[in-house]
């Protein structure tokens, strides 16, 4: 079932031409091999034009099929690279070699063959001149001798029975008794050479006749049979000689042959019985081989020259060759023999070595690209504990090193980034929890607008204001600048905040240098050495119509009467600092078109790109241009001011605003 799965998965993969071209292969392949083809014979030659294109269209989609599956792998495409680049030469070198060697071993056979039989050739030449040249002897000293007695001279005799053992079958035939001999076929004037008559191969010599000393032709001959070819090319194993004779148009067209523009049949075979020389080891294979020969086709009615091919083929051992070939070289022919092995030798473990030490620098590339891959997959899962095993110290070996250790510094970044991820949480529910410490709603009294804005620089922030409702028509109201940002502010300010509320609400009637006074107390034995704040407090007081405060330690707040500011600056120093400090209250009437403004030093010290800083004095500017605007707005536009100001989104600190206009 998952084979079938997998079959269908592949199917979904491949294009329209894909499954055409796949269809059309196998159905072609079927009607020729099977029955059907009888029903497609109307298509003619279409089938294989088209089984043609289907089958070169599939084999380009499957080699580029295998070349992605194959090649995807590094070790894969080292693998191939290095067969291209090393393996295929030397195969094709010794390819090389090796078809070279046959051919010089095909050529070698060859040419001892066609050596011998002209060697036997020139002997049957040499006996056919010899005859002739004694009957030209008698015929000028005017002696007739009788063909028989010709052939018994003791010379003639001893050369006849010689060249008999070497020329097994041979036949002389002298001019007065070639009639008697009789032929079935005539031999050729003048001619020397192989012969040819109804399928029989021969060795003839021909010796034209010389009138008037005698009439007709001196020809000698050998049949070239089994025991002739038995007895030349000792060096060859079983020699094969195929005659030939020109095709009838009676002879079946299946057995003609067409060679050189010429119809041939077979005419007849000569094949020796020798057996081909024993193998001296596993390399010592058999080569066959062959070569054409030329014979003259003698007809029973006439002379003709017309030649006939004749087909030698031949089998024989590559060390029988080669110690004829160096057999020439006498003393020298074994020691060079044995140097050129040990060169190949050489050459052979050059190469293997080589070959190996490809492999095990394919196999140190592939080893480690594969450990980097698993490595990636790790990573790529979460993993970032897994290491690679660092087997060489070389650059692959630094390449492992630096990836472990990016590994572990992504570990240590990941870390950090959770641990600030936490602090932010914590950050989030500080700010969540710095928010409820703000007042939900300004309270709401007549005669009074109020307004307050808090932007933090960070997530929590180190400024603080609150209003306090102390009931009889009275209304506390504080702004403060804890020391330092972040988390600590946040909870000196928690701290600050239910201090005070506690202290504004113990006393109705403690003046506002109570208040701070006890607050500086508090703060002094609860908080650090270096850990304080700037505090403004003031009280209104809607019956009398009048502010009471005492800063200690902040920003002036502005006052606003008309077009007057004025500073309320009076009352001590900062809260917490100092066991015991010194703090007065201050009192100003709030008649009605007053105007109070508290800030944090955020507003003051914004700088612009010239370095200059926002200030009292252009922060007093805002103030009286929007004195007419509503407290919200006043609130706003002073905010916006310093912001145009600085230029930058990013605050550097803290901005704090708080409101009221007295009606």
């Amino acid at each position: 079932m998952p084979s079938f799965h997998r079959l269908r998965a592949f199917w979904r993969t491949t294009s329209v031409f894909d499954r055409a071209s796949a269809i059309v292969f196998i159905f072609f392949v079927l009607s020729w091999t099977t029955p059907l083809g009888r029903y497609l014979s109307f298509l003619g030659a279409w089938r294989v034009i088209l089984f043609v294109i289907a089958a070169g269209y599939l084999m380009v989609r499957l080699l580029r099929w295998a070349r992605k599956r194959l090649l995807w792998g590094l070790r894969n495409r080292l693998i191939v690279a290095y067969i291209f680049i090393a393996v295929v030469p030397v195969v094709l070198l010794l390819a090389m070699v090796t078809l070279s060697a046959y051919l010089l071993y095909f050529q070698l056979g060859a040419h001892l063959l066609q050596d011998d039989l002209s060697e036997r050739v020139s002997e049957v030449s040499h006996i056919a001149e010899t005859l002739d040249e004694a009957i030209e002897s008698n015929a000028t000293k005017g002696f007739t001798v009788n063909s028989r007695a010709l052939l018994r001279r003791p010379g003639i005799a001893a050369m006849l029975t010689a060249a008999g053992k070497r020329l097994p079958g041979l036949e002389v035939h002298l001019p007065e008794s070639a009639a008697a001999i009789g032929s079935n076929a005539r031999p050729v004037p003048g001619f020397t050479g192989l012969a040819q008559s109804a399928g029989d191969l021969w060795i003839e010599a021909v010796v034209a006749s010389r009138p008037p000393s005698h009439e007709g032709e001196l020809y000698v001959r050998v049949p070239v049979t089994a025991a002739l070819l038995g007895a030349i090319a000792p060096d060859l194993g079983p020699i094969q000689l195929t005659t030939f004779r020109p095709a009838l148009t009676s002879d079946p067209v299946t057995d003609i042959l067409n060679l050189n523009n010429q119809r041939l049949m077979r005419a007849g075979q000569v094949v020796s019985v020798r057996p081909l020389q024993p193998k001296r080891g596993w390399y010592d294979m058999e080569i066959s081989g062959g070569s054409t020969l030329s014979a003259t086709l003698l007809s029973h009615d006439e002379p003709t020259t017309h030649t006939m091919p004749v087909a030698a083929t031949f089998s024989l051992r590559p060390s029988v060759m080669t110690s004829r070939l160096f057999a020439s070289l006498g003393l020298l022919g074994d020691p060079l023999f044995i140097i050129l092995i040990l060169i190949g030798v050489f050459f052979l473990v050059l190469e293997v070595a080589a070959l190996a030490t490809g492999v095990v620098l394919t196999r140190t590339i592939t080893v480690a690209v594969a450990d980097l891959y698993e490595a990636t997959r790790h990573v790529r899962q979460g993993d970032f504990r897994h290491r690679i095993h660092v087997r060489q110290r070389d650059q692959l070996g630094v390449l492992a090193e630096s990836f472990n250790a990016m590994t572990g510094s992504i570990s240590e970044l990941i870390e950090e980034q959770r641990q600030r991820q936490k602090l932010e949480n914590e950050l989030t529910i500080a700010r969540e929890v710095q928010t409820q410490l703000f007042p939900r709603a300004l309270p709401e009294m007549t005669g009074l607008e109020l307004a307050a804005v808090c932007r933090a620089a960070r997530v929590v922030s180190g400024d603080y204001y609150d209003f306090v409702n102390l009931g009889h028509s009275r209304l506390g109201m504080a702004i403060a600048d804890i020391s330092g940002k972040g988390i600590s502010a946040a909870l000196l300010m928690a701290s600050l905040q239910a201090a005070l509320r506690g202290q504004a609400l113990v006393n109705g009637h403690r003046t506002t240098a109570e208040v701070v006074s006890s607050l500086n107390r508090h703060l002094f034995l609860n908080t650090s050495d270096d850990r304080y704040a700037t505090l403004f407090y003031a009280e209104y007081d809607a019956a009398s119509r009048s502010l009471s405060y005492t800063n200690a330690g902040h920003c002036a707040p502005f006052f606003v009467t008309g077009n007057t500011v004025k500073k309320l600056d009076e009352g001590g120093t900062v809260v917490g600092l100092f066991d015991r400090a010194d703090y007065k209250q201050v009192t100003v009437p709030a008649e009605p078109g007053s105007l109070f403004v508290g800030f944090s030093d955020g507003l003051l010290e914004p700088e612009n790109v010239y370095g200059e800083e926002f200030g009292t004095s252009r922060l007093a500017n805002e103030v009286l241009r929007l004195r007419d605007v509503p407290a919200e707005r006043l609130a706003e536009g002073l905010l916006s001011a310093v912001e145009q100001w600085a230029g930058s989104p990013e605050q550097a600190d803290d901005m704090t605003v708080i409101v009221a206009r007295f009606r």
